[in-house]
């Protein structure tokens, strides 16, 4: 099940306390795809990536990164590797957003050094990528809860990392904001090969941007293949308890799913 290169997961089991989080996942993640993890809210998505980051360990099975174990990778060559963008980011010193974009850079910067040119480039490209360059002066303390998530955003694309993992990470931003960052993405897979993980509660936007959808229910794996052929009306009745019609779009030349639900 361990791939040569990128992510696998082998009969991993997660419990917090006495309550089962993650059960028997078996499931690799190739490098060069976008994937994207959809189920109901407490079913494991979010400990899923924490388990990929090296943020908690497994109580049975194991987890590998380029065919070796995460726990085995120090944080700072991790760092180098894979970046988180989570659900929830708060800091409360005054911290302006350059310098916090700047804090993607310093797994790249030796201890007690200066950022360099090449520091400095990868931050002002990504406050362009996310259209934040305009208040790069302005303090994140003093930002609204939208603003402050695509300061995050940039932070993790100036990481340069090939690995990009989103938690719900545009789930405060209106569409404009969340389009933008999901096309931001989709060009790093695409023309960088670069390999996004996004957990995703929007199935419309997961169809429109995902190479591959991840279907979790209750701490499970229920489906996992591409998004064209696991996204139908009986696996999201299966996981979502609603009936759905799947139907391709012109307009976006994607899949569109229409909802209905009785309570």
């Amino acid at each position: 099940m361990t791939p040569a290169s990128g992510f696998g997961l082998t009969g991993v089991d997660f419990a917090y306390g006495e309550t089962q989080a993650l059960a028997g996942l078996d499931i690799s993640l190739a490098p060069g795809r976008f994937y994207g993890i959809v189920g109901p809210n407490g079913c494991g998505k979010t400990t899923f990536l924490d388990l990929l980051t090296g943020g908690k360990s497994p109580d049975q099975g194991s987890v590998t990164f380029e065919n070796r174990p995460v726990a085995e990778y120090r944080r700072r060559d991790l760092a180098r590797m894979v970046a988180l963008v989570p659900q929830d980011f708060g800091i409360d010193f005054a911290f302006t957003v350059q310098e916090v974009v700047l804090m993607g850079r310093h797994p790249h910067i030796s201890r007690f050094a200066s950022p360099g040119a090449e520091d400095w480039r990868q931050v002002d490209a990504a406050m362009e990528a996310i259209g934040i360059s305009h208040f790069k002066d302005r303090f994140v303390n003093e930002l609204s809860g939208g603003e402050k998530q695509r300061v995050v955003v940039a932070r993790a694309l100036a990481q340069q990392t090939p690995y990009l993992l989103f938690d719900e990470a545009t789930s405060s931003l209106d569409v404009q904001y969340t389009m933008q960052i999901f096309n931001v993405a989709k060009k790093l897979v695409q023309e960088e090969d670069r390999t996004v993980i996004a957990v995703i509660h929007n199935l419309n936007l997961a169809a429109a941007y995902c190479d591959e959808l991840i279907f979790m229910q209750k701490g499970t794996v229920a489906a996992c293949g591409p998004t064209d052929t696991v996204l139908d009306p009986a696996m999201i009745k299966k996981v979502f308890g609603v009936e759905s019609r799947v139907a391709f779009d012109e307009f976006s030349n994607t899949q569109q799913i229409s909802f209905r639900y009785w309570s």
